[in-house]
């Protein structure tokens, strides 16, 4: 017989914060799911407790994985059909930095 006790309390549940902005104005700061974006050498997904990571991003759509987004930014975002759940922002190019769960994305 085992001795170990499984306890809940341990374990954090983890966010990840996702702030998204352009010359003109913040796109979208929030709590997200996952981030797939357009990256020189195809896309990546940056997903909770991901490595720390500087990247440049090309031309295409910024796609945020989320429950719901905020009213305020919902205007800056498309829909993907049928998936009640992702959100796409489209850039020309940009920078993302993503480190201890917080992610920025400079982007025009």
């Amino acid at each position: 017989m085992s001795n170990f006790k499984f306890q809940t309390s341990n374990f954090k549940f983890v966010s990840m914060n996702i702030k998204i902005l352009t010359p003109e104005y913040v796109v979208f700061e929030g709590e997200v799911d996952s981030v797939l974006l357009p990256g020189k050498n195809g896309e990546f997904h940056i997903m909770k407790n991901h490595a720390g990571i500087v990247s440049s991003l090309i031309g295409g759509e910024v796609k945020l994985f989320a429950n719901s987004i905020d009213e305020a930014f919902a205007k800056n975002f498309t829909k993907e059909s049928g998936k009640d759940s992702v959100f796409a922002y489209a850039i020309k190019s940009g920078i993302v930095e993503f480190n201890h769960n917080k992610g920025i994305i400079l982007c025009e």
